[in-house]
């Protein structure tokens, strides 16, 4: 004998690999319909949604933010120096603020929410589509659905007022006949019934629809929401950025369904925005002209005071005049001094404004002190001239600075006054509101049907691939020899006997499941059966009897259609076969062959009949069948009874073959009861149903039972590229159990 080349570990391994992924890969494959399905389900799902969905718009405007000028009193010049932040993230807050937004939602009356009630899924996309023509300004309601909008209605409330309780609900306003309506809440409460035009003022509900238009019956959904909730709400939506870095060019955008709606809520928001700029400006104005109108005053005091003390002293020094030296001292003494009174009047303003930690007012009282210091210096080299030329160059210094300061302010006044009048404001309106309605921003077309497709592949492959990791069940005959025993035969599945099934089930008074060997001797899954027939005799020559057992780990993998047909092809070959159906709980062969239930097995072995009366002879010449009979209440108990070793001995003599068709090994103990009995035993596993640790469990169980459990049969093959097993168009690759004594 040629001894077998002996493999590798590492190339075992490699193989297994190559194994898995081949495996993975022919799993797909053999579920490529299911996959194609759903993948096209999914596609369809998304074009109706990217034709169905309601296009939202984008409505666009732009504001220039320049940078702020100098303040009235001078005070930007001294920020400036220090350097600032762009003025537009300071802009933009204020266009998003609850005052800006709270304004336009009142102006507007954006809190309240009006809603054709339309027919689900396709009643907006109609509505959308209906173009009025003369004379018909409405559409007709479709199937008489006069409750649904289907294009042209028109509601416009004027004025609406709810308690706090019904804030926020979603109230119905249903059209009448000439010109009423009636409003309903949640509950169906009528709350208002009203004319068109007339103001409703009843128990807190203050309401007046401006104009109505729809056909009697149609249903609007009407919302009034909290003001916060609907400021909220628009502070959400409102997109406002600034197009560069410090360009101080600011972008609005507002998306919406109703691109008119959207273009009106902007142009308000930017008004109100532009608006509120003017009036900051004018108010900063009004404000300093209102510090210096409180100065001039004291100021044009202390100026007279100044005059009439140099003239005082004029007169009783006899006009003495002031030396070059003094002269020159005096004009810088004077622009400090006035330099420095101007500073003190922005630091008086200044204190309204800032904190002594600002940078503009730190900068501010840097200069004062730098001033300040300059001014002791010059009093020093006054201090050095005659007392008559200190005395005199002082009273002409107070009357200059005096002088000096008054102009100054007088003529500042004068500029915030013009200023007052004409302030236009840092912020213009650049670009108003508008929409391109022909490229509505949502839905993205293309990209929802892509996105919809690959999610729909994404889902049917980890289907596909969830369910392959939760089914354990055998695919290929060699996993079940690996445990130690042989496969004898692998039955392809047949779909003629799915056919047959379905054909049956359908019917009341049909049989369940009609014998295929019969009715299609040509199928795949019958020439596995007459391998398995080949098989058998040879692997039965040596057994104690001729009794040939089947069972099962577990139901629905086929033992009954096994026997059933095996039996009827045995039969064929000139053999007397007995076929018993031993599951006398939920046995089924009579009504494979057409059989009454009564007088079966159970009727035999507790002497209700006898053998004659219990075997039916088939259509299939030589094989006779007992069914289970009726259902007893001790199925295990009548099988161990010495009835049933008697009828066992009775028809083993009368007939070539007997095959015993059990219940499933695992689930209950008739089969352990029949195996000690029979010569031969045999369990059908099922292809993608039964774990190899079911299959193992089922071997323990045999031998722990001491029944000598001789091979199994692999039903129920499907052709899978994941598996190596299958079976081509003309005939079929048979795994056939060969004995070692043949």
């Amino acid at each position: 004998m040629q001894q077998a080349p002996v493999t590798k570990p590492h190339e075992q391994d490699d193989d297994n690999d190559e194994i898995d992924l081949m495996g993975l890969l022919g799993t797909l494959l053999d579920h490529k319909w299911l996959i194609a399905g759903v993948t096209g389900a999914f596609m369809v799902a998304g074009v109706a949604y990217a034709l169905l969905a309601t296009p939202v718009y984008q409505a666009n405007a732009l504001i220039q933010v320049e940078p702020k000028k100098s303040d009235p009193l001078g005070f930007s010049d001294i920020g400036g120096m220090l350097g600032k932040e762009s003025p537009s993230a300071t802009e933009i807050e204020l266009i998003k603020s609850r005052k800006t937004i709270g304004t336009a939602v009142d102006n507007l009356q954006l809190d309240i929410e009006i809603e054709p009630n339309y027919f689900p899924l396709i009643g907006e996309f109609l509505a959308r589509r209906f173009k009025p023509e003369p004379g018909t300004d409405l559409a007709s309601p479709v199937l008489g659905f006069n409750s649904y909008a289907w294009g042209g209605e028109q509601l416009k409330i004027a004025e609406l007022e709810l308690p706090a309780e019904l804030l926020g609900q979603e109230l119905t306003l249903i059209n009448g006949e000439a010109g009423n309506f009636v409003l309903k809440d949640e509950d169906n409460n009528i709350l208002a019934e009203a004319m068109v035009g007339e103001l409703y003022n009843k128990e807190g509900i203050k309401l007046l629809v401006e104009r109505l238009r729809a056909n009697p019956g149609t249903e609007f959904s009407v919302t009034r929401e909290p003001r916060l909730t609907a400021i909220l709400n628009y502070q959400k939506v409102l997109d406002v950025a600034e197009r560069g870095k410090e360009s101080g060019m600011i972008s609005l955008a507002l998306e919406s369904t109703d691109p008119s709606k959207a273009i009106q809520t902007l142009n308000e928001i930017a008004r109100l925005y532009v608006q509120q700029n003017i009036e900051r400006t004018s108010a900063e104005a009004e404000q300093s002209l209102g510090f210096l109108k409180d100065q001039l005053p004291q100021v044009r005091q202390d100026l007279e005071k100044a005059e009439n003390a140099l003239n005082a002293f004029q007169i009783r020094s006899k006009s003495i005049d002031i030396s070059l030296e003094a002269k020159a001292i005096l004009d810088q003494i004077v622009a400090l001094d006035t330099s420095i009174s101007t500073l003190k009047l922005q630091q008086a303003e200044m204190d309204r404004k800032f904190t002594p930690q600002h940078p503009a007012y730190r900068a501010l009282m840097g200069q004062l002190a730098e001033l300040t210091s300059k001014q002791k210096r010059l009093a020093k080299q006054v201090e050095g001239l005659p007392t008559t030329q200190q005395e005199v160059l002082s009273l002409t210094r107070d009357l200059k600075v005096s002088t000096e300061i008054y102009t100054q302010l007088l003529n500042k006044s004068q500029e915030l006054d013009v200023m007052r009048a004409g302030t236009v404001g840092n912020v213009r309106l650049i670009d108003v509101a508008d929409v391109d309605t022909r490229s509505p921003v949502k839905p993205n077309k293309p990209l929802i049907v892509l996105i919809a497709t690959l999610l729909g592949g994404l889902i049917a492959v980890g289907y596909v691939l969830f369910r392959k990791a939760l089914n354990r069940g055998v695919e290929n005959p060699e996993d079940i020899e690996k445990l130690g025993l042989p496969v004898y035969a692998s039955i392809p599945f047949s779909s003629l006997q799915k056919v047959e099934d379905g054909k049956s089930s359908s019917g009341r008074g049909r049989r369940a499941t009609p014998l295929l060997a019969s009715s299609h001797p040509t199928d795949l899954a019958i020439e596995g059966l007459r391998s398995l027939r080949t098989s058998l005799h040879f692997a039965m020559l040596e057994a104690d009897n001729n009794r040939l057992m089947i069972s099962g780990p577990s139901p629905k993998v086929g033992k009954s259609f096994v026997s059933a047909n095996l039996a009827a092809v045995i039969a064929q070959s000139g053999q007397r076969v007995l076929l018993v159906d031993v599951d006398m709980r939920k046995g089924y062969i009579h009504k494979m062959f057409d059989i009454p239930v009564e007088n079966g097995l159970s009727d035999l072995l507790t002497k209700r009949c006898d053998l004659n009366a219990a075997t039916h002879k088939t259509e299939v010449e030589n094989l006779f069948v007992i069914g289970r009979g009726q259902i007893p209440p001790n199925p295990s108990e009548l099988l161990m009874h010495k009835n049933f070793s008697e009828f066992l001995e009775q028809v083993s003599a009368q007939y070539d073959l007997v095959i015993l068709d059990t219940p499933p090994f695992l689930a209950v103990t008739d089969a352990a009861i029949v195996g000690r009995q029979s010569g031969t035993n045999l369990i059908v596993t099922r292809f993608e149903l039964n774990p190899a640790r079911e299959v193992e469990l089922t071997m323990r169980r045999f031998a722990q039972n001491g029944i000598d459990l001789k091979g199994a049969i692999f039903n129920g093959v499907e052709r899978r590229a994941s598996a190596k097993y299958g079976y081509g168009a003309y005939g079929y690759y048979n795994y056939e159990y060969k004995s070692d004594k043949v």
